[in-house]
């Protein structure tokens, strides 16, 4: 690897010494993970693919597209970025996932899922308009490598629907289905089950049966086999496959950790203008790495760790998170209220949302990378009398804004938002930032929006939510521990619209108004309270209030705190804008 600088350096390499590389990316990758945490097991997972993509096109004038962007530590390891991959997800280092911004091998940035076929296609389609104008430019192969957890989303669906008639440039579109069983949690749903039985279906094609479904001038034995093979291959699915059904070329499974393999079959797919094709790769999340191998879902993000242990190096147990107090409270109540349902896209653990699935699996959805669809589902349950709880990271959930508004919020449906990660989320960067929940749902009508400033607060703030039918009614809470608070047994409904006094100022001489008041929204009380102590020591000793309620706000309290004071802070954890 002390060769390789930039992808182009691989380009006149032998596959042994591809292979070479592979094995030291890998440990390279481990290596630099062990010290700055990060995604391990799927970037892993796409070592051999990741050195086939670089050295078989001509990247980055040939663009691929990591979907997600997870598992592009290999590629920007062999993109230039060597140098400073131990700065991954570190202040002022590499991003965590793709970004156009850091380098020009990253055409499209990405943190998101499902989104890559449909800028793939995009830009296929882009090269074939500039082509026409500009007689020197060259059409260029593009390459989206999205996983069996993202293809599962409607996107994906809805951009491979289109490129079958998306007209000229689209037969340059490559789609690689990396097919790990994986994405976070194991993936769910008809398409897991449809890929499932593909692959039991078909054997791992070798090298001559895929060089005959894409190259027609191979040598006629060769042709011959290769033309017996697809005969029986496609014998084997009644009709075809579903991505065929949809316009693409279907080759695969292949073995994606087959080195040569992959070398052979790329560049037979960017010679062919057969497209668009989707070549179906089998990979092994966190391959390669033994501790990886054995627990795929523990090793999707890691702290740092043992590289020879494989040992996560954690810090001293502290207090209990907001997502675990969160479903404590959930189960607790679901216990006495069979009317309580719990929804997730594809992230039970990540939502705490595992513990309630084990208590009550009936009542447990898991509906894979669908917030669209969670969002709707549950409208549909609060129809008919549920109390449905639908958990979503607060940046995932503007994905289904249209479906909170059309669906939830014009009908008054008490659907129930428990926002995890509101608020700054730390390494993982602006595309995981929830900052903008409470603009993007505080405009709404009928909104209600709770934001508790620690864990006793969230306890309360769950149950006001399990028992408030009115309406939609969204709590946000925020990524990590809560205070160390004693947690009550169970949490109290709480007055809607009504925040409290949490600290108040002596008054002033004849009733006079003066001095400082802080009004809070959230977890950031805590600082709010050290600023108070702060201003004490300098003799002006604050009034602090907690809102409890960003939508609808306690004007009672806004007002009394403007009276009586000279001076009125806010302070919460959002976008200025809303």
């Amino acid at each position: 690897m002390d060769r390789v600088a930039y992808p182009s350096d691989m380009r006149n390499l032998s596959v042994e010494q591809l292979k070479q590389i592979a094995d030291e990316l890998r440990a390279e990758t481990i290596d630099a993970v062990s010290t700055t945490g990060g995604h391990l097991g799927a970037s892993l997972g796409v070592v051999e693919l990741t050195v086939a993509l670089h050295a078989v096109f001509d990247t980055p004038a040939d663009k691929v597209i990591w979907d997600v962007g997870h598992q592009a530590y290999p590629h920007k390891i062999l993109t230039g970025r060597r140098d400073r991959i131990r700065t991954l997800r570190q202040p002022g280092g590499l991003s965590g996932f793709t970004r156009r911004s850091e380098s020009e091998y990253d055409p499209f940035g990405a943190a998101h899922s499902s989104t890559s076929i449909s800028a793939g296609l995009g830009m296929a389609v882009a090269h074939h308009l500039r082509a026409e104008e500009e007689p020197s430019y060259h059409e260029r192969s593009v390459i989206a490598v999205i996983g069996d957890g993202s293809i599962s989303a409607g996107m994906a669906y809805e951009a491979m629907n289109n490129a079958a008639v998306a007209g000229p440039g689209a037969e340059r579109l490559i789609v690689i289905l990396n097919d790990n069983e994986m994405s976070i949690a194991p993936p769910v749903g008809a398409m897991s089950n449809y890929l499932s039985r593909l692959m039991s279906s078909r054997k791992f094609m070798g090298l001559r049966e895929l060089a005959g479904k894409v190259v027609k001038k191979l040598p006629a034995p060769v042709e011959r086999t290769a033309r017996k093979a697809d005969e029986y291959a496609r014998g084997m699915i009644t009709g075809g496959t579903l991505f065929e059904e949809l316009g693409f070329y279907y080759v695969g499974p292949v073995d994606g950790h087959d080195l040569p393999q992959l070398v052979a079959i790329l560049r037979n797919l960017r010679d062919t203008d057969n497209g668009p094709i989707l070549l179906h790769v089998m990979t092994e999340k966190g391959h390669g790495y033994q501790p990886a191998e054995k627990a795929g879902d523990k090793y999707h993000a890691v702290a740092k760790f043992n590289v020879v242990t494989g040992e996560q190096k954690k810090g001293p147990a502290g207090p209990p998170s907001y997502t675990s107090v969160f479903a404590r409270e959930l189960v607790r109540r679901a216990a006495t209220d069979n009317k309580i349902a719990a929804i997730t896209a594809a992230m039970p653990s990540g939502t705490g949302l595992d513990a309630f699935a084990k208590n009550y699996p009936d009542r447990f959805f898991d509906v894979g990378i669908a917030e669209q669809h969670a969002v709707t589902f549950a409208a549909g349950m609060a129809t008919e009398g549920l109390r449905p709880f639908c958990a979503i990271y607060s940046s995932f959930l503007q994905r289904a804004y249209d479906q909170v508004m059309h669906d939830v919020v014009l009908q008054k449906l008490p659907v129930r938002f428990a926002i995890d990660r509101a608020g700054l989320v730390g390494a993982d960067g602006a595309t995981h930032a929830g900052s903008f929940d409470i603009a993007y749902l505080g405009c709404l009508p009928g909104m209600s929006i709770m934001a508790p400033s620690d864990e006793v607060e969230l306890l309360h703030m769950t149950a006001t939510a399990t028992e408030f039918d009115e309406g939609p009614i969204a709590l946000r809470y925020p990524r990590g521990s809560g205070l160390g608070l004693e947690l009550p047994a169970e949490g109290q409904v709480l007055e809607i619209g009504k925040g409290r006094i949490i600290r108040e100022m002596g008054r002033q001489a004849g009733g006079e108004k003066g001095g400082i008041a802080i009004l809070s929204l959230g977890p950031r009380l805590k600082e709010a309270l050290k600023a108070a102590d702060l201003l004490t020591a300098q003799g002006l000793p604050p009034t602090v209030a907690d809102a409890r309620f960003a939508k609808p706000i306690d004007t009672a309290l806004v007002e009394n705190l403007a009276r009586n004071h000279a001076v009125l802070i806010t302070l919460e954890e959002g976008a200025i804008g809303g």
